[in-house]
């Protein structure tokens, strides 16, 4: 990635680290200056709390100095606080505390607790009393994420790096946007939108391509909010973030031949299956979504294949939970499978339930006795996560009612579910940046393949985590550790993958590029990106 501002280890460390304290609170393995790794800070400040009631995201989302974000960057590094008359100043260390300055931001709130506005003035009389604690609690969130932005500029953004400066400056524009739509500024969020048109290129470097992206999901969400004093975002007329199903099919297509979390979670979900079905005469896949409605079904077209040279099952079925729009593309995938298989001598049956995740029946899949049964699915069961865990524990009690011998889990392997949009908003930029990187390394900086990858695949699920709210929001990644909690409380028992040396001579053998790492975490296997986190695949018995 051209602007190494949020590709540096060192810098990543630091700035998510302390952004996640700004929000959440000083963590108190700061006080005790321990040293944890990434994974286990963002398990640490891991805020699903929030989720456990249906409405709180909504109210919560429009808070203060909680969702405000402009206390990360120090004076000097951001524009918006360059003006004389600016009342948002970081307090100074003085006798090993730090002193409230009076030039401090005042916020008043409505009966309901929700801000309206954010006074800024020199007057000390609205401010409510608050004790010394509380003083040491904010400015140390403050003075921790200015030292973190402070470290990488001093390390990255050296004169003759104009790659830097520029990722820096993009940095600041869309922080800044995100914080101004937050705090439902209109006109100053439209300001710094139109500035951000003229540096966020769609063939620009990574980082202007991902900013791009960010973008447009804070145009979409700045145009559907509310007037001030109101609560939510205003229900659309039309899906905004909806583009053309032929055009998604083909940006599928290409990540697939492009990218490798696709194929990464389809070669340990086979293996696995592989392994399962082992000696058994009668075998069936319960497939959820079938990958999103990827065309030619690669997954299973490879495991009729392997299945062909061991000449042990009579009969596999696979049936398929077909999602949205994309039942008549499963026959269509369904059909070239049966003649796929019948080209290998394998009896071969596909069913079909059309049914959203949501609505599913326990009697909508039907199993046979003396039969083996896997439940696989990729990329598909965080579209259930809701404020709420009715709907996707719904779904998992159903999953194991079935009794499957396993399930593979393929997710995403950051959290985009959190409580507070801005917090978000930093994860999503932090983790998308890194995908957009690989994209760089692996295709020429103007390929039109490049652009449909990123604007129509993983433009639409930026746009959807930004601009959405509510039912509407269906990109509600989470990572590998909150997962592992959820499917502990639906009855499900972890099964490690032990296949870490397979899968990396698999990595090896496909020669792509340099820069993919796969790691072993608590059994569970994690496709990453210089050390970022992209794919997790976790197995799960009953």
């Amino acid at each position: 990635m051209a602007p190494g501002f949020l590709t540096n280890p060192l810098y990543k460390e630091q700035f998510m680290n302390r952004f996640k304290l700004g929000v959440n609170g000083i963590d108190p393995r700061f006080k005790a200056g321990c040293n944890k790794r990434k994974s286990e800070v963002f398990h640490d400040l891991d805020t699903t709390g929030f989720l456990e009631k249906d409405d709180q995201e909504d109210d919560v989302q429009n808070l203060g100095q909680d969702l405000s974000i402009s206390s990360i960057y120090s004076r000097h590094n951001m524009s918006v606080f360059d003006h004389s008359n600016s009342a948002w100043q970081l307090g100074c260390l003085s006798n090993n505390f730090m002193k409230r300055s009076k030039s401090m931001p005042e916020s008043s709130f409505n009966d309901h607790g929700l801000l309206d506005t954010i006074h800024r003035s020199n007057s000390t009389s609205s401010i409510p009393k608050l004790g010394f604690r509380d003083h040491i609690w904010t400015y140390t969130q403050r003075y921790l994420a200015a030292e973190a932005i402070e470290d990488a500029v001093s390390e990255n953004g050296t004169p003759k790096d104009e790659g830097n400066k520029d990722g820096t400056h993009l940095v600041r524009l869309l922080v800044s946007c995100a914080e101004a739509v937050a705090c439902r500024d209109k006109a100053h969020a439209s300001n710094l939108l139109a500035e951000l048109r003229s540096n966020a290129l769609v063939f620009g470097s990574s980082f202007q391509r991902v900013a791009s992206c960010f973008m447009q999901g804070l145009t979409d969400r700045l145009t559907s909010m509310q007037p001030l004093g109101a609560v939510g975002l205003v229900a659309p007329t039309k899906n905004m973030n909806t583009i053309a199903l032929d055009k998604k099919d083909e940006a599928l297509r290409l990540v697939y031949e492009t990218c490798l979390h696709i194929k990464f979670g389809h070669f340990i979900a086979n293996a696995t299956i592989l392994e399962v079905f082992e000696g058994e005469k009668y075998v069936h896949v319960v497939d959820l979504g079938l990958t999103l409605g990827l065309q030619q079904g690669h997954q299973w077209r490879g495991l009729i294949e392997r299945l062909s040279q061991t000449h042990t099952p009579r009969r596999l079925r696979i049936t398929a939970v077909a999602i949205g729009p994309y039942v008549n593309q499963f026959v269509t995938i369904g059909n070239e499978l049966k003649v796929y298989a019948l080209e290998k001598d394998i009896d071969f049956e596909f069913t079909i339930v059309e049914s959203s995740l949501e609505n599913l029946k326990p009697g909508d899949i039907k199993t046979y006795k003396n039969e083996v049964l896997a439940v696989n699915s990729i990329l598909q069961l965080h579209c259930v996560v809701k404020e709420s865990r009715g709907a996707l524990n719904s779904v998992l009690q159903i999953i194991h009612e079935l009794s499957p011998k396993v399930l593979i889990l393929v997710e995403q392997d950051s959290n985009h579910n959190g409580p507070f949009f801005l917090g978000r908003f930093m994860e999503a930029l932090h983790y998308y940046s890194a995908i957009f990187d690989s994209l760089d390394a692996m295709l020429p900086k103007y390929d039109t393949k490049r652009a449909k990858i990123e604007q129509f695949y993983f433009g639409e699920e930026i746009k959807n985590i930004v601009s959405c709210e509510g039912p509407n929001r269906v990109e509600r990644h989470e990572r590998v550790d909150q997962w592992r909690r959820r499917m502990s409380r639906a009855g499900f028992q972890g099964s490690p993958i032990k296949m870490t040396n397979q899968t990396k001579q698999w990595l090896e053998k496909l020669g792509i590029c340099e820069g993919y790492t796969i790691v072993e975490e608590k059994g569970c296997l994690v496709l990453g990106w210089k050390s970022k986190p992209i794919v997790a695949v976790s197995c799960w018995k009953c």
